[in-house]
């Protein structure tokens, strides 16, 4: 299991060059979305993962890579939300950004080794279009619940269903090559 948090470690560090590098672009302006404006980008995320996988092929040339990498960075986005709350403007500089970023990155790896423990690493054994399935199961639960102004009865709600879309995407990434690769074209 080594191999699989150098793995893991190797994309995350791929995700941050992306989310630093937009940030550059951009600035903090994602700040003022509020979390259920994040489950529904990666909602849009995953749907064309989804679509470009039952389809086998693609219009616009941005592929599938770019879009996990996206859900990565707006699952980390919809955690520093629900824990600083959507800002009216953007109120963090890139330094306290990326420091949110490495700890909610932090946090989704920690969960990601203790349940490859105890499943043995039986993601590895699965499709990337069987990951991208899940993923869309856990936004749809995660629209449920928001639109239950975040009350549930047994569910662990929606912070943990974030950390999983983060450990998803990066399993789809590892097994499509993104820890191997050198190759920055296309990531962003």
């Amino acid at each position: 299991m080594e191999g699989t948090s150098r793995e893991y470690q190797q994309v995350i560090n791929r995700c941050r060059e992306v989310f630093s590098r937009k940030m550059s672009d951009y600035g903090l302006a994602w700040r003022v979305l509020r979390p259920s404006s994040l489950t529904d980008q990666i909602y849009i995320k995953a749907s064309r993962i989804r679509s470009i996988e039952t389809k086998g092929e693609q219009r616009v040339k941005e592929g599938i890579v770019p879009e996990f990498i996206g859900m990565v960075n707006y699952s980390i986005m919809a955690l520093v939300q629900l824990r600083l709350g959507a800002a009216e403007e953007p109120d963090l500089d890139p330094r306290g950004a990326m420091q949110w970023f490495d700890a909610m990155a932090g946090q989704a790896q920690g969960l990601m080794e203790a349940k490859n423990h105890d499943y043995g690493e039986a993601w590895r054994q699965m499709r990337v279009s069987s990951l991208t399935d899940i993923i869309l199961m856990k936004l749809h639960r995660i629209k449920q619940i928001e639109d239950n102004e975040g009350r549930t009865e047994v569910s662990e709600g929606t912070e943990g269903s974030y950390a999983d879309i983060i450990n998803y995407s990066v399993f789809a990434l590892i097994k499509l090559g993104l820890a191997d690769s050198t190759d920055a074209e296309g990531v962003g």
